[in-house]
């Protein structure tokens, strides 16, 4: 099975990709978009939800994929990241954003970490920031995390050169570009939107400047 494709058409099929060039919002790391994706659908479509979780299954078998452990970032990796550790009978965590203001005050819950071989599950990967500060508290807590696998990938460089820096290897089921041509193929776009995304994947980081959006520093 051709996953890339079959997990872009989809998150067009559910709705859960869209085109805002009007309206474009703004990333965690700053950047501002005209195109969404919300993998936070799928659970709400079990045959979908199922296909990534046999996609993951599929990463982890193709790439020898070593772990004790499955670690969910909160809240769109969560789901994922617990019924993959249920299908391939490991235990499950998960990550919060940042520790709790109550309690233990921790971000890793679940379980202890200490000594294990962690797989991340992360449910989109822009930058690479959310994913990697997993990683950092995972390995605060003396677990190894050699490994991230993420439904949808954007493929910028920053994401690579960030997951390189690292030493974690970045495993998405489909990317930006594999949707984007879905869109395309599927008549999910218009002319003008299609122009629009293609200016905005060429340099993101001047996009919205180019086309009178300010920015968030702005």
């Amino acid at each position: 099975m051709d996953y890339q494709k079959e997990i872009a058409r989809s998150l067009l099929e559910i709705g859960a990709v869209g085109f805002k060039p009007k309206d474009p919002l703004t990333f965690k790391s700053g950047l501002i978009s005209p195109v969404y994706v919300d993998n936070r659908i799928f659970p709400a479509h079990p045959e979908k939800f199922k296909l990534v979780i046999n996609g993951f299954e599929n990463l982890v078998k193709e790439k020898n994929i070593d772990f004790d452990m499955v670690a969910g970032i909160a809240v769109g990796g969560i789901p994922y990241s617990a019924v993959l550790g249920y299908e391939m009978r490991k235990p499950s965590i998960f990550i919060r954003k940042e520790a709790k203001g109550h309690g233990k005050g921790k971000r890793i819950e679940g379980g202890d970490v200490s000594g294990k071989k962690i797989l991340l599950v992360e449910d989109l990967v822009s930058t690479g920031g959310s994913s990697l500060s997993g990683v950092e508290a995972l390995r605060e807590e003396g677990a190894t995390v050699d490994d991230c696998l993420v439904i949808v990938s954007y493929e910028f460089k920053e994401a690579q050169e960030n997951f390189e820096k690292a030493k974690v290897s970045l495993r998405a089921l489909t990317s930006f570009p594999v949707i984007f041509q879905e869109a395309v193929e599927m008549k999910k776009i218009t002319k003008e939107e299609k122009k629009i995304v293609e200016d905005w994947y060429s340099d993101p980081w001047n996009w919205a400047e180019k086309y009178g959006f300010l920015s968030r520093s702005s």
